[in-house]
């Protein structure tokens, strides 16, 4: 740690002085010429930008010298990306056209540098943080969740984790900012820990195509990206409050950022809390609540030599674990001591339900991070340096007995490093030279193990480049990766206490091992524009993953996956080749999106569960809490499919949109009976159909109206493992979605934003494939297993925009 601060000094400190240059322009309506008042241009690799004025003016000052991607954008337009040399004093006007879609997006996620969406080969998605607050969501991975392609693993209301296109868990790399986030993510039941106010946008990358990442990227990317910084001159803020009717959730949050001359800052601070959520077939779900506190922000420096920001954020949160068991009479059940050393189940009271409370078992999780991302400018080249350090404090409390005893406690500390040199341009190449590792230790200091007490290194090199020829863009890479992974060994004795002197052991409840992988991943791809209107894309690529901890070792029950785990330490990593291929076509009248993918999966590993030799489950843990027994294994598959999307906006209809989106994966085993055949989790086939209204102005007061009707449909998932019983089928099922917002002003600014939100508006009772709830205990009264998802659910958020300062030029 003291190493950090002193390095995030130095940055600070030592600076170089460089030849100060400044870009100024104007922002106009391309038919009209009239000035675009707030519209946004931005230069993502220096994270510098401005908004223009009321003559539609801007200047950025303190730029370096060099050739650089700008972006230009604003409501109701189509954006503008280009290319621009800044040197000295440079002036370039940028007129946009009226569009009612957005073609020209810029991404930073799973390239080199900020690149053009559409010259991007490897398939990547973009959800604004408009979109995100546009829906009711409980926590970041459910917002993003309706993304074609993205799924969610869900125990509950609070806790989700991704699924790109029917791969999850250590196969899906989660960034914060950029900065890879560690968090036990092996375990289904361990959430993201990013505070879902602070996500002004989300970046995808479906697939391994991108080589920045190294080990676990085989599903893709998930970039979660804070507001950009505010240009110089202007200190803003913002207060936020939201409300859901199901479980009663209230969300606050308290948002500032500045710059002045360069020295800019956010900082944030927000507070969640739900209760239990409720259906139409369980009604209120008994301990599905749960609490948030978060801080996070950064302070940092942006001159002509580049940027240096030192991040912080804390992410604490508390959540009931549902175990769905329930007595004759179809009531839930909870468990009461009777005495210090004994207890009894009892039946869950209307009183219990209602309100805050969370009871046993529950979690506790607290996530801190520091991280220095610092960019400089040497001559034309670029060196991007980033070191990170975060803690993960994972507790779990099951024992009625002693309510503060950790059952189990995981304290898991991380410190990354990535680097990467950008090239000068040499005959239209560009080209990045990088390297990027890590060193994790987790320590066991509950009661119980689940996982042994571990330390792993990565380390990875990589090379990266693309060139343009015309319509023709070319990119690709290749990685190089190790890791060592050592896991102690641990020895009990006769009362279940960690003993060092083998004498005293009567288990041995993990085996010390020491072991290495390594492997080769890279990609190529390319994209070509056969005009302004229609664009192809295809990419191939091949990942590597290595076993996690918990498949290599794990050996005890788990309370929030409701299961006795079992590792394998005979494990191979994984390996991949995935083909995608993909069309746009962008119209006057029509948008469509074509993607479609193909990847095999050598050594592919996931849970079985086991089978007694005397029929049904084989049943672990201690004679008072046994579980179902699952087994890591691994065999080779494939998984196959896509994502379309079409939106249709009839001109001169420009304000009118019917979208549609439609997503499959189908993944099996290869060479396997129909009961070992399909393989476990893969997400039903989807299709969503919305219709929305946009309005730019509504009278004197209302801007950027919008109204949105939607119906999912989610389709019977037949293709499932359904060897011992591991999964079932799961039925189709519809939803209807809806909302409608608007900005409210005073003529001349922007004094709040309000939106109402509503999901399953006809309360349909569901259980969605990914579901961990779905495997809950039987409900004997109905006959109806597992827990059923949340009901009908309405919201509104109201966000209030506060501005302290301004002195723009």
């Amino acid at each position: 740690m003291t190493k950090l601060i002193i390095y995030t000094l130095f940055i600070f400190g030592a600076m170089p002085v460089l030849a100060q240059n400044t870009l100024f322009g104007k922002v106009v309506d391309q038919a009209t010429q009239e000035p675009l008042i707030g519209a946004t241009v931005y230069l993502p690799d220096l994270r510098k930008g401005a908004a223009t004025t009321e003559t539609g003016n801007f200047q950025i000052r303190n730029l370096p010298r060099g050739r650089f991607l700008v972006q230009i954008s604003y409501v109701g337009y189509v954006s503008t990306a280009r290319s621009i040399t800044i040197s000295g004093e440079t002036t370039l006007d940028f007129p946009l056209a009226a569009s009612a879609t957005e073609i020209n997006t810029v991404v930073i996620t799973g390239v080199s540098a900020s690149t053009e969406m559409r010259r991007n080969p490897v398939p990547t998605s973009v959800i604004e943080g408009t979109q995100l607050r546009q829906r009711s969501a409980n926590n970041i991975i459910d917002a993003i969740a309706h993304s074609p392609g993205i799924s969610q693993i869900s125990t509950g209301a609070a806790i989700s984790k991704p699924v790109i296109r029917g791969l999850s868990a250590n196969r899906v790399i989660t960034l914060n900012n950029g900065m890879r986030q560690e968090g036990q993510q092996w375990g289904d039941e361990h959430g993201i820990e990013i505070d879902e106010a602070s996500v002004d946008r989300a970046e995808i990358v479906k697939g391994p195509g991108s080589i920045m990442y190294g080990s676990d990227a085989m599903a893709g990317v998930i970039n979660f990206l804070a507001a950009d910084p505010v240009e110089e001159g202007r200190i803003i803020g913002n207060v936020s409050a939201g409300y859901q009717t199901n479980n009663r959730l209230q969300a606050y949050s308290l948002f500032n950022a500045g710059n002045i001359n360069g020295f800019n800052w956010q900082a944030r601070l927000s507070n969640k809390q739900a209760g239990n959520y409720r259906n139409r077939y369980d009604g209120p779900v008994y301990n599905s609540g749960f609490n948030e506190l978060n801080a996070s922000g950064y302070i940092g420096l942006n001159k002509s030599w580049g940027f240096s920001h030192l991040n912080f954020s804390t992410f604490n949160q508390e959540v009931g674990l549902v175990e769905g068991e329930r007595d004759a009479d179809g009531n839930f059940l909870k468990l009461v001591p009777e005495t210090d050393t004994s207890f009894t189940e009892q039946a869950v009271m209307p009183a219990d339900l209602k309100g805050y409370h969370l009871d046993i078992p529950k979690q506790s999780i607290n996530h801190r991070r520091i991280a220095s991302q610092n960019n400089f400018i040497i001559g034309a080249s670029r060196l991007n340096v980033n070191v990170d350090w975060q803690q993960n404090l994972r507790k779990e409390f099951g024992n009625i007995l002693d309510e503060n005893e950790k059952s189990l406690f995981f304290d898991l500390q991380t410190i990354s490093y990535d680097a990467k040199y950008f090239l000068p341009e040499a005959h239209g190449w560009e080209t990045t030279f990088g390297i990027s590792g890590m060193h994790q230790q987790n320590k066991n200091k509950g009661v119980e193990f689940l996982i042994p007490e571990y330390q792993m290194r990565d380390a990875g090199v990589f090379a990266f480049t693309r060139k343009t020829m015309g319509a023709l863009n070319i990119s690709g890479g290749l990685r190089l990766d190790e890791r060592w992974l050592t896991s102690d060994a641990l020895y009990l004795n006769e009362n279940e206490e960690p003993v060092t002197n083998l004498l005293d052991a009567t288990t041995t409840k993990f085996a010390g091992f020491k072991t290495r992988f390594s492997n080769i991943s890279g990609s190529v791809g390319g994209t070509y524009a056969f005009s302004e209107n229609v664009s192809v894309k295809v990419n191939a690529a091949r990942g590597f993953r290595a076993p996690n901890i918990s498949e290599l070792a794990a050996n005890g029950i788990h309370e929030g996956t409701i299961r006795y785990e079992v590792g394998n330490p005979a494990l191979n990593p994984e390996t991949s080749f995935q083909v995608d291929a993909g069309l746009n076509v962008n119209t006057e009248h029509i948008t469509l999106d074509i993607s479609g993918f193909h990847n095999a999966v050598q050594q592919y590993i996931f849970a079985e569960k086991l089978e007694s030799r005397f029929g049904g489950d084989s049943l672990s843990g201690d004679p008072n809490d046994l579980a179902s027994t699952f087994k890591y294994v691994q065999g080779n598959a494939r998984l196959l499919g896509g994502e379309l999307s079409l939106d249709i906006h009839p001109h001169p209809l420009d304000w009118l949109h019917f979208e549609n989106t439609f997503s499959l994966v189908r993944g099996h085993q290869v060479n396997q009976p129909d009961s070992t055949r399909n393989l476990p989790f893969i997400p039903a086939t989807r299709l969503q159909s919305e219709i929305r209204i946009n309005f730019k102005k509504v009278g004197p007061v209302f801007r950027n109206v919008y109204a949105r009707l939607e119906l999912e449909h989610n389709f019977r998932q037949n293709r499932f493992y359904s060897a011992f019983g591991t999964e079932t089928a799961t039925p189709a099922y519809s939803l209807v979605n809806g909302g409608l917002g608007t900005d409210i002003t005073n003529g001349k600014r922007i004094l709040g934003t309000l939106s109402i939100m509503s999901s399953n508006i006809f309360d349909v009772a569901y259980q969605n494939h990914l579901s961990r709830l779905k495997y809950a205990a039987l409900n004997e009264v109905t006959g109806r297993r597992g827990v059923f998802n949340m009901g009908r659910n309405f919201g509104v958020r109201l966000a209030i925009p506060l501005t302290f300062s301004s002195h723009r030029h």
